[in-house]
Protein backbone atom coordinates (compact mmCIF):
# COMPACT_ATOMS: atom_id res chain seq x y z
CA UNK A 1 0.00 0.00 0.00
CA UNK A 2 1.04 3.51 -0.70
CA UNK A 3 1.51 5.84 1.64
CA UNK A 4 2.06 9.51 1.39
CA UNK A 5 3.08 11.87 4.62
CA UNK A 6 0.35 14.78 4.95
CA UNK A 7 1.32 17.27 7.35
CA UNK A 8 -0.89 20.31 7.17
CA UNK A 9 0.10 23.92 7.14
CA UNK A 10 0.18 25.87 10.02
CA UNK A 11 -1.30 28.60 8.13
CA UNK A 12 -4.62 26.76 7.64
CA UNK A 13 -5.35 25.22 11.03
CA UNK A 14 -8.68 25.19 11.77
CA UNK A 15 -10.64 24.81 15.59
CA UNK A 16 -10.15 20.85 16.34
CA UNK A 17 -13.13 18.54 16.29
CA UNK A 18 -13.52 15.37 14.92
CA UNK A 19 -13.92 15.02 11.68
CA UNK A 20 -13.81 11.06 10.08
CA UNK A 21 -16.00 8.06 10.89
CA UNK A 22 -14.90 5.45 13.58
CA UNK A 23 -16.71 3.08 11.51
CA UNK A 24 -15.70 -0.41 10.89
CA UNK A 25 -15.17 -0.64 7.19
CA UNK A 26 -11.43 0.90 8.40
CA UNK A 27 -10.80 -2.45 10.36
CA UNK A 28 -7.65 -4.32 9.29
CA UNK A 29 -6.30 -0.49 7.84
CA UNK A 30 -2.54 -0.26 8.67
CA UNK A 31 -2.29 2.76 11.26
CA UNK A 32 -0.49 4.64 8.87
CA UNK A 33 -3.26 4.98 6.59
CA UNK A 34 -5.70 5.99 8.93
CA UNK A 35 -3.65 9.14 10.01
CA UNK A 36 -4.10 10.39 5.92
CA UNK A 37 -7.96 10.51 7.48
CA UNK A 38 -7.23 12.10 10.95
CA UNK A 39 -7.28 15.60 9.72
CA UNK A 40 -8.85 17.48 12.63
CA UNK A 41 -6.70 20.39 12.14
CA UNK A 42 -8.20 21.16 9.20
CA UNK A 43 -11.76 21.32 10.20
CA UNK A 44 -14.16 23.75 11.45
CA UNK A 45 -17.61 23.72 13.17
CA UNK A 46 -20.48 22.55 10.72
CA UNK A 47 -23.46 23.57 12.42
CA UNK A 48 -24.18 26.79 11.54
CA UNK A 49 -23.64 25.95 7.58
CA UNK A 50 -26.20 26.41 5.29
CA UNK A 51 -26.55 23.54 2.87
CA UNK A 52 -28.80 23.88 -0.15
CA UNK A 53 -29.61 20.79 -2.22
CA UNK A 54 -31.34 20.36 -5.77
CA UNK A 55 -32.97 17.71 -7.33
CA UNK A 56 -34.47 18.78 -10.89
CA UNK A 57 -37.87 16.66 -10.92
CA UNK A 58 -38.15 13.68 -12.97
CA UNK A 59 -33.88 13.89 -13.96
CA UNK A 60 -33.56 10.08 -13.40
CA UNK A 61 -35.65 9.33 -15.45
CA UNK A 62 -34.13 9.54 -19.16
CA UNK A 63 -32.36 7.01 -20.68
CA UNK A 64 -29.64 6.88 -22.99
CA UNK A 65 -29.87 3.51 -24.36
CA UNK A 66 -29.86 -0.10 -23.11
CA UNK A 67 -26.65 -0.82 -23.39
CA UNK A 68 -25.52 2.26 -22.68
CA UNK A 69 -23.37 2.81 -19.50
CA UNK A 70 -24.62 5.96 -18.63
CA UNK A 71 -28.06 5.59 -16.46
CA UNK A 72 -29.52 8.50 -15.16
CA UNK A 73 -31.74 6.37 -12.55
CA UNK A 74 -28.78 6.55 -10.88
CA UNK A 75 -29.51 9.78 -9.77
CA UNK A 76 -33.07 8.64 -8.62
CA UNK A 77 -31.82 5.80 -5.81
CA UNK A 78 -29.15 8.71 -4.99
CA UNK A 79 -32.07 11.37 -3.61
CA UNK A 80 -33.63 7.77 -2.35
CA UNK A 81 -30.81 7.36 -0.27
CA UNK A 82 -30.56 11.29 0.71
CA UNK A 83 -34.27 11.03 1.78
CA UNK A 84 -33.95 7.39 3.65
CA UNK A 85 -31.68 9.06 5.91
CA UNK A 86 -33.67 11.84 6.53
CA UNK A 87 -30.68 14.22 5.41
CA UNK A 88 -33.13 16.22 3.44
CA UNK A 89 -33.88 17.60 6.90
CA UNK A 90 -30.50 19.23 6.85
CA UNK A 91 -30.69 21.25 4.21
CA UNK A 92 -32.77 23.22 2.11
CA UNK A 93 -33.99 21.74 -0.98
CA UNK A 94 -35.11 22.33 -4.60
CA UNK A 95 -36.85 21.66 -7.34
CA UNK A 96 -35.02 24.27 -9.79
CA UNK A 97 -36.40 25.04 -13.21
CA UNK A 98 -35.08 23.92 -16.30
CA UNK A 99 -32.01 26.70 -17.84
CA UNK A 100 -33.43 28.60 -20.53
CA UNK A 101 -31.83 28.49 -24.06
CA UNK A 102 -30.16 31.68 -23.86
CA UNK A 103 -28.76 30.71 -20.31
CA UNK A 104 -26.55 27.22 -22.63
CA UNK A 105 -25.49 30.24 -25.44
CA UNK A 106 -23.71 31.41 -22.34
CA UNK A 107 -21.07 28.81 -23.39
CA UNK A 108 -22.29 26.95 -25.76
CA UNK A 109 -22.35 27.71 -29.59
CA UNK A 110 -25.65 29.06 -30.65
CA UNK A 111 -26.13 26.53 -33.66
CA UNK A 112 -23.95 23.54 -31.70
CA UNK A 113 -27.99 24.34 -29.00
CA UNK A 114 -29.85 24.53 -31.94
CA UNK A 115 -28.92 20.91 -33.15
CA UNK A 116 -29.41 19.84 -29.37
CA UNK A 117 -32.85 21.53 -29.33
CA UNK A 118 -34.26 20.06 -32.41
CA UNK A 119 -32.79 16.76 -33.16
CA UNK A 120 -34.53 13.57 -32.24
CA UNK A 121 -34.46 9.55 -32.42
CA UNK A 122 -35.71 9.68 -35.77
CA UNK A 123 -33.86 12.23 -37.47
CA UNK A 124 -32.00 11.20 -40.44
CA UNK A 125 -28.16 11.44 -39.91
CA UNK A 126 -26.70 13.64 -41.55
CA UNK A 127 -23.50 16.02 -41.18
CA UNK A 128 -24.24 17.66 -38.37
CA UNK A 129 -24.24 14.14 -36.57
CA UNK A 130 -20.11 14.02 -37.18
CA UNK A 131 -19.49 17.98 -36.88
CA UNK A 132 -21.33 18.22 -33.07
CA UNK A 133 -19.82 14.50 -32.69
CA UNK A 134 -23.33 12.00 -32.04
CA UNK A 135 -21.91 9.01 -32.02
CA UNK A 136 -22.25 5.21 -29.80
CA UNK A 137 -20.54 7.56 -26.85
CA UNK A 138 -23.28 10.38 -27.29
CA UNK A 139 -26.38 9.33 -28.30
CA UNK A 140 -29.48 10.78 -29.30
CA UNK A 141 -32.31 9.88 -27.41
CA UNK A 142 -36.06 10.75 -25.94
CA UNK A 143 -35.68 13.96 -23.97
CA UNK A 144 -32.14 14.67 -24.76
CA UNK A 145 -32.54 18.21 -24.60
CA UNK A 146 -35.12 18.48 -21.69
CA UNK A 147 -32.21 16.31 -19.69
CA UNK A 148 -29.75 18.58 -21.14
CA UNK A 149 -31.57 21.75 -19.64
CA UNK A 150 -32.50 20.06 -16.56
CA UNK A 151 -29.67 19.00 -15.19
CA UNK A 152 -28.15 22.62 -16.24
CA UNK A 153 -30.40 24.81 -15.11
CA UNK A 154 -29.99 22.76 -10.95
CA UNK A 155 -26.11 23.96 -11.44
CA UNK A 156 -26.72 27.36 -12.50
CA UNK A 157 -30.08 27.58 -9.45
CA UNK A 158 -26.99 26.29 -7.46
CA UNK A 159 -24.40 28.64 -8.51
CA UNK A 160 -26.59 31.83 -7.96
CA UNK A 161 -27.65 30.49 -4.38
CA UNK A 162 -24.11 30.51 -3.68
CA UNK A 163 -23.26 33.91 -5.00
CA UNK A 164 -25.70 35.90 -3.46
CA UNK A 165 -24.36 34.71 -0.57
CA UNK A 166 -27.71 32.99 1.24
CA UNK A 167 -25.87 29.26 1.55
CA UNK A 168 -22.71 27.88 1.96
CA UNK A 169 -22.36 24.42 -0.03
CA UNK A 170 -24.83 24.00 -2.66
CA UNK A 171 -25.29 20.39 -3.81
CA UNK A 172 -26.51 19.00 -7.37
CA UNK A 173 -25.62 15.30 -8.04
CA UNK A 174 -27.25 15.77 -11.20
CA UNK A 175 -24.85 17.95 -12.57
CA UNK A 176 -20.44 17.11 -13.33
CA UNK A 177 -21.00 16.67 -16.87
CA UNK A 178 -17.21 17.74 -17.70
CA UNK A 179 -16.43 16.96 -20.96
CA UNK A 180 -18.91 18.90 -22.65
CA UNK A 181 -16.84 21.36 -25.45
CA UNK A 182 -18.53 24.45 -26.73
CA UNK A 183 -19.83 23.72 -30.02
CA UNK A 184 -19.93 19.43 -29.57
CA UNK A 185 -20.64 16.55 -27.20
CA UNK A 186 -18.35 14.18 -25.76
CA UNK A 187 -18.00 11.58 -22.99
CA UNK A 188 -22.03 11.23 -22.91
CA UNK A 189 -21.67 14.89 -22.09
CA UNK A 190 -23.89 17.32 -24.01
CA UNK A 191 -24.28 20.74 -22.46
CA UNK A 192 -20.83 21.31 -20.02
CA UNK A 193 -23.12 22.94 -16.81
CA UNK A 194 -20.02 22.84 -14.87
CA UNK A 195 -18.80 26.05 -16.92
CA UNK A 196 -22.06 27.22 -17.03
CA UNK A 197 -22.26 27.57 -13.28
CA UNK A 198 -18.51 28.90 -13.00
CA UNK A 199 -19.32 31.70 -15.56
CA UNK A 200 -22.32 32.20 -12.94
CA UNK A 201 -20.06 33.00 -10.28
CA UNK A 202 -17.74 34.40 -11.81
CA UNK A 203 -20.01 37.44 -11.86
CA UNK A 204 -19.08 37.98 -8.10
CA UNK A 205 -16.44 36.47 -7.20
CA UNK A 206 -12.55 37.53 -8.12
CA UNK A 207 -10.99 34.32 -8.49
CA UNK A 208 -12.95 30.55 -9.05
CA UNK A 209 -11.15 26.87 -8.36
CA UNK A 210 -12.25 24.07 -10.28
CA UNK A 211 -11.46 20.53 -8.76
CA UNK A 212 -12.36 17.30 -10.03
CA UNK A 213 -12.04 13.34 -8.59
CA UNK A 214 -13.65 11.93 -11.60
CA UNK A 215 -11.24 9.13 -12.91
CA UNK A 216 -11.79 10.78 -16.42
CA UNK A 217 -9.88 13.86 -16.80
CA UNK A 218 -12.04 17.31 -16.64
CA UNK A 219 -11.07 18.23 -20.51
CA UNK A 220 -14.05 20.30 -21.23
CA UNK A 221 -13.59 22.83 -18.10
CA UNK A 222 -9.98 22.93 -18.48
CA UNK A 223 -10.07 23.91 -22.26
CA UNK A 224 -13.09 26.53 -21.72
CA UNK A 225 -10.67 28.34 -19.40
CA UNK A 226 -7.14 27.33 -20.64
CA UNK A 227 -6.28 31.12 -21.08
CA UNK A 228 -7.91 32.49 -18.03
CA UNK A 229 -6.29 33.47 -14.58
CA UNK A 230 -9.83 33.92 -12.79
CA UNK A 231 -10.28 29.61 -13.02
CA UNK A 232 -7.72 27.41 -12.10
CA UNK A 233 -8.61 24.01 -12.89
CA UNK A 234 -7.65 20.84 -10.75
CA UNK A 235 -8.19 17.39 -12.22
CA UNK A 236 -7.16 14.29 -10.45
CA UNK A 237 -7.71 11.18 -13.29
CA UNK A 238 -6.60 8.55 -14.74
CA UNK A 239 -4.11 8.95 -17.58
CA UNK A 240 -2.06 7.14 -20.53
CA UNK A 241 -2.76 4.06 -22.43
CA UNK A 242 -5.47 5.80 -24.55
CA UNK A 243 -7.48 5.99 -21.71
CA UNK A 244 -10.38 8.28 -22.60
CA UNK A 245 -9.87 11.71 -23.45
CA UNK A 246 -6.28 10.87 -23.65
CA UNK A 247 -5.51 14.43 -22.36
CA UNK A 248 -4.74 15.52 -18.73
CA UNK A 249 -0.40 15.09 -18.53
CA UNK A 250 1.40 17.15 -16.21
CA UNK A 251 2.79 19.37 -18.96
CA UNK A 252 -0.79 21.17 -19.73
CA UNK A 253 -0.37 23.60 -17.66
CA UNK A 254 -2.76 26.77 -19.56
CA UNK A 255 -2.04 29.27 -21.99
CA UNK A 256 -1.60 33.17 -22.09
CA UNK A 257 -3.18 34.82 -18.73
CA UNK A 258 -4.25 30.90 -18.12
CA UNK A 259 -0.41 29.46 -18.09
CA UNK A 260 -0.24 28.42 -14.27
CA UNK A 261 -3.85 28.39 -13.80
CA UNK A 262 -4.24 24.69 -14.82
CA UNK A 263 -2.94 21.72 -12.98
CA UNK A 264 -2.98 18.17 -13.87
CA UNK A 265 -2.46 14.96 -11.39
CA UNK A 266 -2.05 11.72 -13.98
CA UNK A 267 -2.61 8.63 -12.25
CA UNK A 268 -2.18 4.66 -12.84
CA UNK A 269 -4.24 1.55 -12.63
CA UNK A 270 -5.04 0.80 -8.95
CA UNK A 271 -4.04 3.58 -6.76
CA UNK A 272 -5.11 2.85 -3.21
CA UNK A 273 -7.20 5.43 -0.33
CA UNK A 274 -3.97 5.69 0.95
CA UNK A 275 -1.97 7.40 -1.74
CA UNK A 276 -4.59 8.74 -3.10
CA UNK A 277 -6.13 10.78 -0.37
CA UNK A 278 -2.80 11.88 1.02
CA UNK A 279 -1.67 13.34 -2.54
CA UNK A 280 -4.92 14.95 -3.02
CA UNK A 281 -4.58 16.30 0.30
CA UNK A 282 -1.12 17.82 -0.46
CA UNK A 283 -1.85 19.16 -3.81
CA UNK A 284 -5.39 20.92 -2.54
CA UNK A 285 -3.73 22.44 0.61
CA UNK A 286 -1.14 24.06 -1.43
CA UNK A 287 -3.42 24.92 -4.21
CA UNK A 288 -6.40 26.97 -2.52
CA UNK A 289 -3.10 28.72 -0.36
CA UNK A 290 -1.59 30.04 -2.70
CA UNK A 291 -4.47 30.58 -5.40
CA UNK A 292 -7.03 32.36 -2.33
CA UNK A 293 -10.44 31.33 -4.32
CA UNK A 294 -12.90 33.32 -3.75
CA UNK A 295 -15.67 29.98 -4.40
CA UNK A 296 -14.95 26.26 -5.09
CA UNK A 297 -16.91 24.19 -7.85
CA UNK A 298 -16.39 20.47 -6.80
CA UNK A 299 -17.06 17.93 -9.30
CA UNK A 300 -17.10 14.05 -7.69
CA UNK A 301 -17.35 11.50 -10.53
CA UNK A 302 -17.30 8.55 -8.64
CA UNK A 303 -16.25 6.25 -11.41
CA UNK A 304 -12.83 6.99 -9.41
CA UNK A 305 -14.37 4.33 -6.97
CA UNK A 306 -13.24 0.60 -7.09
CA UNK A 307 -15.52 -2.05 -8.68
CA UNK A 308 -16.54 0.86 -11.44
CA UNK A 309 -18.11 -0.47 -14.83
CA UNK A 310 -15.82 1.86 -16.95
CA UNK A 311 -13.11 2.32 -14.07
CA UNK A 312 -9.89 0.91 -13.04
CA UNK A 313 -9.33 2.88 -9.44
CA UNK A 314 -9.35 1.11 -5.97
CA UNK A 315 -10.82 3.98 -3.77
CA UNK A 316 -13.55 3.11 -1.61
CA UNK A 317 -16.65 5.19 -0.61
CA UNK A 318 -15.39 6.56 2.58
CA UNK A 319 -11.84 8.07 0.57
CA UNK A 320 -14.02 9.74 -2.08
CA UNK A 321 -15.85 11.01 0.63
CA UNK A 322 -13.08 12.14 2.78
CA UNK A 323 -11.70 14.71 -0.43
CA UNK A 324 -15.08 16.23 -0.14
CA UNK A 325 -14.64 16.79 3.64
CA UNK A 326 -11.58 17.80 3.14
CA UNK A 327 -12.26 20.53 0.75
CA UNK A 328 -15.19 21.37 2.83
CA UNK A 329 -13.07 22.19 5.80
CA UNK A 330 -11.81 25.18 4.32
CA UNK A 331 -14.56 27.17 4.57
CA UNK A 332 -15.34 28.64 1.31
CA UNK A 333 -18.43 28.66 -1.15
CA UNK A 334 -19.11 25.28 -2.24
CA UNK A 335 -20.47 24.30 -4.82
CA UNK A 336 -20.50 20.15 -5.42
CA UNK A 337 -21.48 18.46 -8.47
CA UNK A 338 -21.93 14.96 -9.50
CA UNK A 339 -19.84 13.28 -13.10
CA UNK A 340 -19.22 10.17 -13.99
CA UNK A 341 -20.21 6.41 -12.27
CA UNK A 342 -21.26 3.38 -13.66
CA UNK A 343 -21.70 1.42 -11.08
CA UNK A 344 -25.04 2.36 -9.85
CA UNK A 345 -25.39 1.35 -6.73
CA UNK A 346 -22.16 2.24 -5.77
CA UNK A 347 -22.37 5.84 -7.32
CA UNK A 348 -25.71 6.05 -4.89
CA UNK A 349 -23.94 4.83 -2.17
CA UNK A 350 -21.45 7.42 -2.65
CA UNK A 351 -22.93 10.44 -2.99
CA UNK A 352 -25.67 9.70 -0.41
CA UNK A 353 -22.34 9.24 1.84
CA UNK A 354 -21.19 12.57 0.77
CA UNK A 355 -24.24 14.57 1.01
CA UNK A 356 -24.21 13.16 4.89
CA UNK A 357 -20.32 14.79 4.98
CA UNK A 358 -21.08 17.72 3.81
CA UNK A 359 -24.26 17.96 6.11
CA UNK A 360 -21.97 16.71 8.86
CA UNK A 361 -24.44 14.07 9.67
CA UNK A 362 -23.36 10.51 10.88
CA UNK A 363 -25.42 8.20 9.11
CA UNK A 364 -25.60 4.25 9.81
CA UNK A 365 -23.76 1.81 7.33
CA UNK A 366 -27.16 0.12 7.02
CA UNK A 367 -29.11 1.22 4.23
CA UNK A 368 -32.33 2.72 4.65
CA UNK A 369 -35.56 0.92 3.28
CA UNK A 370 -36.60 2.44 0.00
CA UNK A 371 -38.46 1.47 -2.84
CA UNK A 372 -34.80 0.37 -4.79
CA UNK A 373 -33.66 -2.17 -2.23
CA UNK A 374 -32.65 -4.70 -4.30
CA UNK A 375 -30.29 -2.96 -6.20
CA UNK A 376 -28.24 -3.25 -2.81
CA UNK A 377 -28.66 -6.74 -1.98
CA UNK A 378 -27.35 -8.89 -0.62
CA UNK A 379 -25.44 -6.45 2.27
CA UNK A 380 -27.57 -3.42 1.73
CA UNK A 381 -24.48 -1.44 3.46
CA UNK A 382 -23.43 2.01 2.49
CA UNK A 383 -19.78 1.17 2.71
CA UNK A 384 -19.72 -2.06 0.64
CA UNK A 385 -15.83 -3.77 0.20
CA UNK A 386 -15.36 -2.18 -3.06
CA UNK A 387 -12.37 -5.17 -4.63
CA UNK A 388 -9.72 -3.14 -2.51
CA UNK A 389 -6.62 -4.40 -4.72
CA UNK A 390 -8.27 -5.62 -7.15
CA UNK A 391 -6.72 -4.14 -10.10
CA UNK A 392 -2.98 -3.95 -8.94
CA UNK A 393 -1.82 -0.49 -8.19
CA UNK A 394 0.84 0.76 -10.46
CA UNK A 395 1.49 3.94 -8.24
CA UNK A 396 4.54 3.82 -6.35
CA UNK A 397 5.57 5.92 -3.70
CA UNK A 398 7.98 7.63 -5.62
CA UNK A 399 6.06 8.16 -9.03
CA UNK A 400 3.52 10.17 -6.84
CA UNK A 401 6.26 12.33 -5.07
CA UNK A 402 7.07 13.23 -8.60
CA UNK A 403 4.25 13.61 -9.49
CA UNK A 404 3.56 16.04 -6.12
CA UNK A 405 7.10 18.07 -6.63
CA UNK A 406 6.25 18.79 -9.89
CA UNK A 407 2.77 20.09 -8.75
CA UNK A 408 4.56 22.68 -6.08
CA UNK A 409 7.22 23.73 -8.82
CA UNK A 410 4.04 24.88 -10.82
CA UNK A 411 2.53 26.47 -7.91
CA UNK A 412 5.17 28.73 -7.05
CA UNK A 413 5.27 30.55 -10.55
CA UNK A 414 2.01 31.99 -9.16
CA UNK A 415 3.55 34.09 -6.37
CA UNK A 416 0.41 34.61 -4.63
CA UNK A 417 -3.25 34.98 -5.76
CA UNK A 418 -3.96 37.00 -9.33
CA UNK A 419 -5.04 40.67 -8.96
CA UNK A 420 -7.92 41.27 -11.00
CA UNK A 421 -10.51 43.08 -12.08
CA UNK A 422 -14.12 42.80 -11.44
CA UNK A 423 -16.55 42.96 -13.34
CA UNK A 424 -20.33 43.03 -13.86
CA UNK A 425 -20.76 40.21 -16.77
CA UNK A 426 -17.48 37.84 -17.30
CA UNK A 427 -16.13 37.99 -20.57
CA UNK A 428 -15.81 35.75 -24.23
CA UNK A 429 -14.27 32.67 -23.53
CA UNK A 430 -12.58 32.76 -27.10
CA UNK A 431 -9.85 35.25 -25.47
CA UNK A 432 -12.40 38.50 -23.96
CA UNK A 433 -9.64 38.33 -21.16
CA UNK A 434 -6.74 38.31 -22.69
CA UNK A 435 -8.47 41.66 -25.41
CA UNK A 436 -9.44 43.25 -21.75
CA UNK A 437 -5.81 42.90 -20.46
CA UNK A 438 -4.26 44.27 -23.77
CA UNK A 439 -6.30 47.29 -23.93
CA UNK A 440 -5.34 48.16 -20.31
CA UNK A 441 -1.74 47.72 -21.64
CA UNK A 442 -1.77 49.89 -23.81
CA UNK A 443 -3.77 52.47 -22.02
CA UNK A 444 -0.87 52.17 -19.35
CA UNK A 445 1.62 52.55 -22.23
CA UNK A 446 -0.18 56.30 -23.04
Amino acid sequence: MVVLDYQPSPSLHRPQSETFSDSPFWDNSPASTLALFEDAPNVQAHSREKISYYFPKGVGEYHYGMLHPMKPARLTLTNRLVLGYGLHEKMECYTPRSATREELEEFHDQEYVEFLSTVTPSTVPNASFSRFNFADDCPIFEGMYDFCRSYTGASLAAARKLASGTTDIAINWSGGLHHGKKGEASGFCYINDIVIAILQLLRYHARVLYIDIDIHHGDGVQEAFYNSNRVMTVSFHKYGNDFFPCTGALSEVGMGLGKHFCLNVPLQDGIDDAGYVGLFKSVMERTIETFRPASIVLQCGADSLGLDRLGCFNLSIAAHGECVRFIKSFGLPLLVLGGGGYTIRNVARCWAYETSVLTGTTIPDALPSTPYDDFFQPSRRLHETLGAGRVENQNTKASLEKIRVKIMEELRYLHGAPSVQMQELPPDLAGGWLEEDKVGDERADK
